[in-house]
């Protein structure tokens, strides 16, 4: 091949080299956008939880804290209230997700409307709640029954009320209440308010009112012991969120919310 010749062939084979490296680089493209993987969380949806009043606080907060997980779950503002009138309204129809109850005769009465069992999550005791600095000398259960004192006490179907009832008898305490509520918030609200001189309310409620009540601590309160059990309801508008959230109330960030506000373990 002459020199001419030689010069004409590398003219013509350097484009075509240029060609196939770019064809080479283009086919090699979607294997690299392939190996890129997108995470994105699968719940969804809204999530309806209802939940005993004793645990307004630390549901609130573990709610905050699932959606923070979960971002494109809406948790709807939690319907707390006494136990029995939440399981109540189970039993009625109420579409909910999640039952968190005060103890375990509540989560009984709806057991043919849970998916699974139920799990005990948290635990609580009684506390005597004053109005600040203690001004009628409240210094134990005995005290309640004095005549002049005004007590309120959880009426006896709910959680509260049932432990407070079982306290005082076990200690032979005979208590006449100037009122019985539905939920232990209503008797934190009375002695807030001044309606009451004193009542009976779990250490979760002192700890939760944040000085707008004191505690006065009963020795023996582990002789009416609350365990809390959480279920999602089998007829679960959201059976995946309703699933997920219980198992972040047992999981250990769970559980150190719970124990944040004053619960003891399960």
């Amino acid at each position: 091949m002459t020199r001419w010749a030689r010069t004409i062939a590398i003219l013509i084979a350097a484009p075509l080299a240029a060609v196939l490296l770019l064809a080479g680089c283009a086919s090699s493209q979607p294997a690299a956008s392939s190996a890129t993987t997108t995470h994105t969380d699968a719940l969804t949806g809204d999530l309806t939880i209802y939940a005993a009043a004793s645990l307004t606080a630390s549901f609130n907060d573990l709610a905050k804290q699932f959606h923070a997980l979960h971002p494109h779950v809406t948790v709807k503002p939690i319907d707390y209230d006494g136990s029995s009138t939440l399981a109540t309204q189970l039993q009625q129809g109420a579409p909910a997700d999640v039952f968190a109850s005060a103890d375990q005769a509540n989560m009984k009465k709806v057991s043919s409307l849970i998916a699974g069992t139920s799990t005990v999550f948290a635990s609580n005791t009684l506390e005597i709640a004053v109005e600040p600095h203690n001004p009628k000398k409240v210094r134990n259960l005995a005290d309640l029954a004095a005549a002049d004192l005004k007590v309120v006490l959880c009426a006896p179907q709910v959680p509260c009320g049932t432990a407070s009832h079982k306290l005082l008898e076990a200690d032979g305490i005979a208590v006449r209440p100037v009122s019985e509520e539905q939920n232990v918030s209503a008797v934190v609200t009375k002695v807030k308010a001044g309606e009451a001189d004193a009542g009976l309310v779990y250490v979760t409620d002192i700890a939760a009112a944040a000085g707008a009540v004191d505690g006065v601590r009963i020795p023996d309160a582990d002789k009416a012991v609350n365990e809390y059990p959480i279920a999602a309801m089998k007829a679960a508008p959201n059976p995946v969120a309703a699933k997920a959230f219980t198992t972040f109330v047992l999981s250990k960030a769970g559980q150190k919310v719970l124990a944040k506000y004053g619960f003891g373990a399960p």
